[in-house]
């Protein structure tokens, strides 16, 4: 496999997707390397939020980056549909976090008083008591006492969000090679030269967006990319009727009708097994929160690992001393999707950072 693009993406994930199709869209002759179906493909466990509250809370940074993505999300959403036919299920109606005892409450509306406070007015909320939140959501379990919303959130299918970029990808001419586990990068002129065990791939600008495994491969192009694997678990019960149209932090509906429920965060290292313990917690947290859910069936359960940094908020870097390489890791692959296509991709060809991102470098681990 060889042959010279314009710039080369290493992962295949929500995160390349997202920034492959950002960059295609924009003229450039993309090629994305996947390691394929040894990679630990955290987008399989993907709850797929589009969710605003909770993300940056102490970080402006980083709370301006995530709404600037859901202001972004209805037309990127929009301009998929329209170019691959494919329905990603994105809906906005806005988010809740349930509240399953005061102390959650009060602790949930210091956290966003926190938020509205350093976006200057540009997040919204509202705390609602058990009565307000019983007007939203009526099923209810007696042990909820209330919780924010936000009109910010909204809900997704990530693996359809997933083909549906990468079928546009393909559709801009885009290259996705598979099992193209990258071995090494190499200075070649004033671009890349990438080793795979198909052969090398030559392109002007490289990309690591490969998850877990930017760890690895961000010395070869002199970056930091200190990233590490934390564990989720999610549980999908049988088809039910309709009755949870907003999504929540611990259970949302699809379009098929199942309840998806989380959440989990496990420091397990690479473990990829269901564990009982954390399934009933998981479980028991969803049926005080709907009692309905006491009688559905568990259909399916998995674990998934998350891309976690130090201190949990993305990482964004460009190389010094190799220009033209980029790398980017974060667990919010579906709710900043919009903003590494439209946004970040732009600032990948027009070959710098914007200064936004400034906060989100790896730098910041060095004091």
């Amino acid at each position: 496999m060889s042959g010279a693009y314009d710039a080369i993406i290493i992962g295949g994930g929500l995160l390349g997707s997202a920034i492959g199709f950002g960059l295609a869209r924009q003229g450039l002759g993309c090629v994305i390397l996947d390691e394929g179906d040894t990679a630990y493909r955290a987008a399989r466990g993907n709850f797929g939020l589009v969710w605003v509250q909770s993300k940056g809370i102490g970080k402006p940074v980083y709370a301006d980056w995530t709404m600037g993505s859901a202001e972004l999300w209805p037309g990127f959403a929009q301009e998929l549909t329209e170019r691959t036919g494919i329905d990603i299920s994105y809906y906005a109606p806005g988010g809740i976090e349930i509240c399953l005892s005061e102390a959650e409450f009060d602790e949930r509306a210091q956290k966003m008083a926190s938020l509205t406070g350093h976006q200057n007015g540009r997040f919204s909320h509202q705390m609602l008591d058990r009565k307000a939140m019983m007007e939203r959501l009526p099923g209810l379990g007696p042990d909820v006492v209330g919780g924010s919303f936000s009109p910010h959130d909204g809900h997704v299918g990530p693996l359809f969000l997933m083909r549906a970029m990468q079928r546009a990808f393909v559709d801009l001419d885009g290259v996705i090679r598979t099992d193209s586990r990258v071995h090494a990068i190499k200075r070649d002129g004033d671009g890349f030269s990438v080793e795979t065990p198909g052969g090398t791939v030559t392109g002007g600008k490289v990309v690591l967006a490969a998850g877990l495994g930017n760890k690895a491969l961000a010395p070869m192009v002199n970056l930091d990319q200190p990233v590490y694997p934390l564990k989720g678990q999610v549980l999908v019960t049988e088809r039910m009727a309709p009755f949870l149209d907003m999504p929540t932090t611990h259970a949302r509906q699809t379009g098929e009708g199942t309840i998806l429920i989380g959440s989990s965060q496990e420091d397990v290292g690479f473990d990829l097994s269901s564990g009982p313990e954390v399934i009933k917690r998981i479980a028991d947290r969803a049926r005080r929160c709907f009692p309905v859910l006491s009688k559905a069936r568990i259909v399916r359960t998995w674990a998934a690992l998350r891309v976690m940094t130090p201190d949990g908020i993305p990482i964004y870097d460009q190389s010094e001393t190799m220009p033209g390489a980029f790398a980017a890791s974060c667990h919010s692959g579906v709710t900043l999707a919009a903003t590494h296509a439209m946004t970040f991709a732009k600032y990948v060809a027009d070959g710098h950072l914007g200064s936004e991102l400034d906060g989100l470098s790896a730098g910041r681990f060095d004091v």
